[in-house]
């Protein structure tokens, strides 16, 4: 997933020098099981469990997707066997293709649209623990899961609300399930979980964002949805560990039309700007990036960049950096330029 610009710098093609290729250092492995924050089974319960892991393993999973049937199961029979799904298939791969080759996959998902908020967080979370599995993603998304996880994203607990985030970003690295996802409405949800969330929540939506929004119509969603009011926050604000996962965010984003006006409009042009004269060194290469793309065909957006005081922070960091970094800061120089200038050009021709 790449965001790249058509600029040609010293003869050289500024698209392959994309800042993303290293991007999946900026986002963390998407889990947020927080199995244990529930509360536990009786003692008694939890030795039958696990007697009954100890004998038969395979017996164990039937027992278990049996229980998941509300027909035949109460709510407490549900719960319970929901819950052990969960745990069973947090850390261990083998079982997370057990119980999806044992039929737990349809009434899991049945259990995401429950009404009982715990028990609709044990069926999040157990299908989260599922789409781990690359083998599960495609069976996951066929058998319905994505409007389900998408209403979750609205209407869930907060754990839920993350959980269903990292469950559709896992089904979206199926290239197919982007469009599906988007068209289902989850960008909005997703947007507000950014703007709203407690920190595992906007990491968990600005990570499906990244994965979502390399789809071009995802882009124009997420732009329409406000998106770029959280990030630009989340930009401005150097404590909230989430500078570079907003950063590549926006990026992406860039290659939209509809995405410059709303980073002006937001008051993303002085953040980007003390972005490359205060941030790491890839937080100044983003910023760079981002004003590149602001920048490459609006005269208007140059000098408005100019006039934040860009000139001297991205002179430095076309001087300290290699590479990417600095042709991009070397070409963003020229264009911030060019308006002086041409500006210069005018009143020349005015004395004459």
């Amino acid at each position: 997933m790449e965001n790249r610009t058509g600029l040609t710098y010293m003869n050289r093609k500024l698209s392959g020098l994309s800042v993303t290729d290293d991007s999946s250092s900026a986002f963390s492995d998407c889990n947020s099981d927080r199995s244990g924050e529930f509360p536990p089974s009786s003692s008694e319960n939890r030795r039958l469990f696990l007697y009954r892991a100890a004998e038969n393993p395979d017996d164990l999973i039937r027992y278990l997707v049996s229980h998941l049937d509300s027909s035949s199961s109460s709510i407490d029979e549900q719960k319970q066997a929901a819950m052990e799904i969960r745990l069973l298939t947090k850390d261990k791969p083998e079982n997370r293709i057990k119980l999806a080759r044992a039929g737990a996959i349809k009434p899991l998902i049945s259990l995401v649209s429950s009404s009982d908020p715990q028990l609709q967080e044990h069926g999040v979370t157990a299908v989260l623990n599922l789409s781990l599995c690359d083998e599960n993603k495609e069976l996951i998304a066929s058998s319905g899961a994505i409007k389900p996880l998408v209403r979750v994203l609205k209407s869930g607990t907060p754990t839920a609300k993350e959980n269903a985030a990292c469950a559709l970003l896992r089904l979206s690295q199926i290239e197919d399930n982007k469009i599906a996802i988007g068209r289902s409405g989850a960008i909005p949800h997703l947007v507000n979980l950014l703007e709203t969330g407690g920190f595992r929540g906007k990491k968990d939506a600005a990570t499906a964002l990244y994965s979502l929004c390399s789809a071009k119509e995802n882009k124009i969603r997420a732009v329409e949805s406000g998106v770029m009011k959280p990030l630009v926050e989340l930009m401005a604000d150097f404590d909230s560990n989430m500078v570079d996962k907003s950063a590549y965010v926006m990026n992406l984003l860039m290659s939209a039309p509809e995405s410059k006006p709303a980073v002006v409009e937001e008051g993303g042009v002085p953040v980007l700007v003390e972005i490359v004269e205060v941030g790491t060194q890839r937080q100044k290469e983003m910023g760079v990036s981002i004003l590149l793309q602001l920048c490459e065909e609006s005269v208007v957006y140059r000098t408005m960049v100019a006039r934040e005081g860009a000139i001297a922070p991205v002179v430095a960091l076309s001087q300290s950096s290699k590479s990417r970094a600095k042709l991009k800061a070397e070409a963003l120089i020229e264009l911030l330029r060019q308006p002086r200038q041409q500006q210069q050009q005018r009143l020349d021709s005015n004395r004459s």
